[in-house]
Parts: structure tokens; C-alpha cells; sequence
């Protein structure tokens, strides 16, 4: 009996690790935090149906057409190619919108002035690197995403992706560790700013985490370092 419970258990244990799945981060904060600049209505669908069915849909994909592959999500985003489209819509819809809630905040912050200083250099000041990342957010054809991001070469750059792919891809055409991201597809801003996607990219500036792109600063500089 003994080893009979010995070997339940480590087919169960065995099992849980082949469907191991990907969880959704609670919001950290509450849905009215960000208000007046994203409204509670929109948060709360934004994070309880459209970034949950990322999860989901991706969990299951993984799940009936992967079967045995339990990816890291940094696994996942460098091998994107191999994999289907399901997966990588899915996979980028999880990946983008965990950064996105943590690269806002009700608190106001600022750029270090590592960060700041780099800003500068790269754009001219922090009014044209605002204006550069809201035009790629604006000029994005339909749904998809604008990003700051840091290059293998260690310098900034501002760039945008289509639908849920994203600059640490290894289909994505220019290529970077995310600072910032801007989420630009219609349901994160419609219900409050209706079809004023340059209203809402503006707003965006005023709920910025700089404490946290500052940390993502610091640890893609070290990451290009290796």
C-alpha cells in the first residue's frame, strides 16, 4: 500500500507539472485607482475578461496542440516562431498586460536619473521622447501596442508591434527590453475617450510607474551586459 501511495503521488505530482499553467497576477490596485485617467469600468474588463481570456485561451492551447511542453514565459516569447498564432496572440496578450498593470500607477513617480539622463541624450527631453511614443501609439494601424524599450546595444528606442506581439519576440522586427508600454488596442480606452486614442495616450502619462521602469531599466542594461 505504502508504494502504491508513492507512486499515486509522484504521477500526480508528474501530471500537475505537464499542465502546469499560467496564472493571472492579482491587480495592484484597486479598479478606481488610475481614475480620472482610466475609468474603474474600463479596468475591470480590461483585467477580469479581456487579459483573463489571454490566459485562458493560452493555457489551453499549450495544453491540446503542445502537449508536455511547459514553457517559461521567457521561453516562450524567444521561441514565438515555433510556435502557432493562437499561441503567440495568447502569449503576448498575457506577457504585455502583466507589464502594462505594473507600469501604472496611482502614485506619482519619476524617471531616475539614470533613465532621465538617457532620455535626453537619446530623444532631446522627456516632451519629445512623449511625443515620439504617442505618435507610434497613434499611427498603429487597428489594435497593438507602442513600447520604450532598450536595444542589445544598450540605447533607447521607441517602437510599436501589431495586435499582442511585443519587442522580446523572436519574430518582432525591431527588438528591445520593454521600459514602457502603451496598450493601443480600443478596449483599454474606448468606454472613457471613445475613438480619442491620442487623448488616452497622453492620460497614460499622468499614471506612469517610473519606479518600476526605472527597475527594468537597470535590469536590461545588466542583461545586454551578459
Amino acid at each position: 500500500m505504502k508504494v502504491l501511495f508513492v507512486l499515486l503521488v509522484s504521477v500526480t505530482l508528474l501530471v500537475n507539472k505537464v499542465s502546469a499553467q499560467f496564472v493571472q497576477e492579482p491587480l495592484p490596485y484597486a479598479f478606481n485607482a488610475l481614475e480620472p485617467f482610466i475609468d474603474a469600468q474600463t479596468m475591470e474588463i480590461h483585467f477580469s475578461k479581456h487579459h483573463l481570456a489571454y490566459i485562458n485561451n493560452l493555457n489551453a492551447e499549450l495544453k491540446n496542440n503542445f502537449p508536455g511542453q511547459v514553457p517559461t514565459m521567457d521561453e516562450l516569447l524567444k521561441n514565438m516562431s515555433k510556435y502557432n498564432m493562437a499561441v503567440r496572440n495568447n502569449g503576448g496578450g498575457h506577457y504585455n498586460h502583466t507589464l502594462f498593470w505594473k507600469l501604472l500607477s496611482a502614485k506619482k513617480t519619476e524617471p531616475s536619473a539614470e533613465l532621465l539622463k538617457a532620455i535626453v541624450a537619446t530623444f532631446g527631453s522627456m516632451d519629445e521622447l512623449k511625443t515620439k511614443l504617442n505618435k507610434e501609439g497613434t499611427s498603429r494601424f487597428g489594435s497593438g501596442w507602442a513600447w520604450l524599450i532598450v536595444t542589445a546595444d544598450k540605447k533607447l528606442a521607441v517602437t510599436s508591434t501589431p495586435n499582442q506581439d511585443n519587442p522580446l519576440m523572436d519574430v518582432a522586427p525591431v527588438k528591445g527590453a520593454p521600459i514602457l508600454a502603451f496598450d493601443v488596442w480600443e478596449h483599454a480606452y474606448y468606454l472613457k475617450y471613445q475613438n480619442k486614442r491620442a487623448d488616452y495616450l497622453q492620460a497614460l502619462w499622468s499614471v506612469v510607474n517610473w519606479e518600476y521602469a526605472n527597475e527594468l531599466y537597470i535590469n536590461a542594461l545588466k542583461a545586454t551586459d551578459k
